[in-house]
């Protein structure tokens, strides 16, 4: 899979409503993970809340988004972040590198509870940048 650039917007609880209605309003298919998915009896009052979730339309436009993750503050206005995503380790590594090495890294660019290499990283310039490197499908 070639490597993307696109928007990951965060919600306070109703990424799903969003998602659905984005979904209405530009088609394709939507994909939504839950942090129950993921977390188990671990993710307790967030088990319903969206963890990521994906749409990917038939004109080629990718929108991710999620709720915040417990714990954390729903800021509306900081709300997007830019996503680097794919399956090419040295080319979205080197992207890592080069935006995290002047900037502040939020989550280090490592293995996750998904499978994938997951980082999150504040540049520079304020810009919030998450790479996520897909896990090689054999």
């Amino acid at each position: 899979m070639p490597s993307r650039l696109n928007p990951y917007i965060s919600f306070d609880g109703d990424a799903r409503q969003a998602m659905e209605f984005y979904q209405g309003t530009f088609g394709g298919t939507l994909t939504l993970n839950t942090y129950g998915d993921f977390g188990g009896q671990e993710a307790g009052d967030a088990a319903g809340r969206i963890m990521h979730g994906m749409l990917e339309t038939d004109s080629g436009f990718t929108l991710m988004a999620a709720d915040n993750p417990p714990g954390t503050t729903h800021e509306p206005g900081n709300n997007i972040a830019v996503s680097l995503s794919g399956d090419d380790a040295g080319e979205l590594r080197g992207y890592w590198d080069k935006l995290s090495a002047t900037g502040t890294v939020a989550v280090p660019l490592d293995k996750q509870m998904w499978g994938d290499v997951f980082g999150m990283c504040t540049d520079r310039f304020g810009i919030t940048w998450m790479v996520n490197i897909s896990e090689q499908r054999a």
